[in-house]
């Protein structure tokens, strides 16, 4: 019900998001999808791909700080206001959205999010019969 997302801590400077990305490129990683939240010092670099466990070895051992973390990602209709439902599903279960981010894949809206209670929100998230991915529908 979860998927694998890299969070990949990069320095604010110039250089080092285009180092990693040159580094999942050259190894064959797909990006599905990538978004970064900054501070002053540092960049998280939060990255959706075909191939997690690979990326995250191949970040390792290139001495970057990455971890894999699980996330959840839900399927909804291209339609206005069905993100906003799926959120509201989510939060009146009581569970709390730590971060989220959306995109589109094959005519899916994708959202993204993070929970600070995994096991309610996979409650919330059957019991309301919500549609989720895989890593395997990202992997074709």
């Amino acid at each position: 019900m979860t998927i694998k997302q890299l969070s990949i801590f990069i320095e604010n400077k110039g250089g080092t998001l285009i180092n990693v990305l040159n580094l999942l490129s050259k190894a064959g990683i797909q990006i599905i999808a990538s978004t970064i939240a900054d501070t002053k010092g540092y960049g998280i670099y939060r990255v959706l791909c075909n191939n997690p466990a690979q990326a995250y070895l191949i970040l390792k051992e290139a001495g970057i700080n990455v971890q894999l973390s699980d996330v959840f990602a839900l399927s909804i209709d291209d339609q206005p206001g069905r993100a906003a439902e799926a959120v509201k599903e989510i939060s009146d279960s009581g569970v709390s959205i730590l971060y989220l981010y959306s995109f589109l894949w094959k005519g899916k809206g994708v959202l993204v999010f993070r929970a600070d209670q995994s096991e309610k929100a996979k409650e919330t998230i059957m019991l309301n019969k919500l549609t989720f991915f895989t890593e395997d529908d990202f992997r074709a």
